[in-house]
């Protein structure tokens, strides 16, 4: 348990960088229950219209039996639901150690950049192990907050079968809470919206577009080309919650009431008291106004993951079935609140065709970006795409650099070492 007298509790300090630093290397154990043990029709739907998105891939199993895939398969980002711990059991004793408590314990935690990299799908009766732990961390000063911690971690995912599903990069900052406090704040809130502008979001509704099981040929695409372009919004109270339906707590463990308390009773800082001095979860500040503004915000927001999924389903849809998100790389930079509209575009940013494991693979880069209704890009990104091609032939799954996950890890660490990249 953190020991919030503590004076250095909520302080960044030299040596909480070097406990971090100890941790880089160290499955950490994933303490949440997934929301999905495994793939089901019912949790790929609940997933996929969680976020506004029907594509039959996802969604009707009749359709996806006629495509190259023989099912139904994941969006991409499903493996945020899934995920059973593959750390050690029992927790080496050393291990120990270095995980008590939280080197940065106290402070604000943003999330800055979150990297994926997918090698093959997941399909119906799938479980998934994934490994977490510590790959970097970074001291920095920043416009955010001050001196800032950017820590990174590696989620590894592989199937039953022990083949590598996915790998996800995540990068957050810390950041000192009267220091992110006393910065400028963003004080651009949602004003009402005119029958015009309600108007206007309705049409981009109409408008847009799936390539479905119309084949996107390599051949066919330019430089410079459009994504066909998507909107979000207005972001409403509901859509969190239809967001969590699908997507899970996350952060706390999932249960009301009795379980609720149980939680509690483990974990006492999941549950600062409310207005009404009655413990709830910690990420209420996303939809609790109240709880947003204690932090220096002047309203709740979304989550990154939920944008992250919004620019996979810019990039799925406009691939079509027989294409391939490989990698896709978000930015999180500045809040995106409830009453805000999100708009999805993106272009195509080269071309290139290089040696596959068994043939030639035609890739495509694209940048992408949420831009809400000031204009202000709040999330850009960029992504590779695999597409069929008429020489080449269809799409060939990408392989990972290595067959197993703690093979992967070791990658990672290896591959992030200061001066490898």
């Amino acid at each position: 348990m953190t020991d919030v007298s503590d004076p250095t509790f909520g302080i960044l300090t030299d040596d909480a960088f070097e406990r971090s630093r100890m941790r880089i290397g160290v499955p950490q154990p994933l303490v949440t229950p997934r929301h999905n043990v495994e793939v089901s029709r019912d949790g790929l739907r609940h997933f996929a219209n969680g976020y506004g998105d029907d594509n039959p891939l996802y969604c009707d199993e009749e359709y996806a039996t006629g495509t190259r895939w023989g099912g139904l398969i994941n969006p991409p980002t499903f493996l945020y639901t899934m995920g059973e711990d593959a750390s050690p059991r029992p927790v080496p004793p050393e291990n120990k150690a270095i995980l008590k408590g939280d080197p940065f314990a106290g402070l604000g935690s943003y999330q800055a950049i979150m990297e994926f990299e997918w090698w093959r799908p997941l399909f119906l009766g799938d479980n998934v192990k994934c490994l977490r732990s510590q790959v970097g961390v970074v001291d920095k000063r920043s416009d955010f907050g001050g001196r800032t911690a950017h820590v990174t971690h590696d989620f590894i995912f592989a199937n039953q079968r022990g083949e590598l599903h996915a790998i996800q990069r995540g990068t957050w900052i810390n950041a000192e809470r009267h220091t992110s406090k006393e910065r400028k704040k963003e004080r651009d809130e949602p004003e009402p919206y005119t029958a015009e502008q309600l108007a206007e979001i309705d049409a981009a509704y109409e408008a847009e577009t799936r390539r479905g099981a119309e084949p996107r040929y390599f051949e066919d695409v330019e430089i410079g080309d459009v994504i066909d372009p998507k909107v979000k919004g207005p972001l409403r109270t509901t859509d969190i919650i239809v967001w969590h339906l699908g997507w899970g707590m996350q952060l706390t463990p999932p249960g009301n009431f009795r379980l609720s308390y149980l939680i509690r009773k483990k974990a006492p800082g999941l549950f600062p008291p409310n207005n009404l001095n009655i413990p709830d979860t910690v990420q209420r500040l996303h939809w609790e106004p109240e709880r947003a503004q204690e932090l220096g915000l002047p309203t709740s927001y979304d989550y990154g993951g939920l944008r992250e999924t919004w620019l996979c389903h810019l990039a799925t849809d406009w691939i079509g079935d027989d294409g391939w998100l490989w990698k896709m790389e978000c930015q999180h930079r500045r809040f995106n609140f409830i009453g805000d509209t999100t708009w999805l575009s993106g272009e195509v940013v080269d071309k290139v065709q290089s040696e596959g494991r068994n043939g030639v693979r035609s890739e495509v880069h694209i940048a992408m970006r949420c831009t809400n209704q000031r204009g202000t890009v709040t999330s850009p990104a960029k992504a590779v795409v695999l597409l069929p091609s008429r020489e080449h032939g269809p799409v060939e799954l990408p392989e990972p650099p290595v067959r197993s996950i703690q093979d992967m890890l070791d990658y990672e660490i290896e591959r992030l070492k200061p001066g490898t990249i």
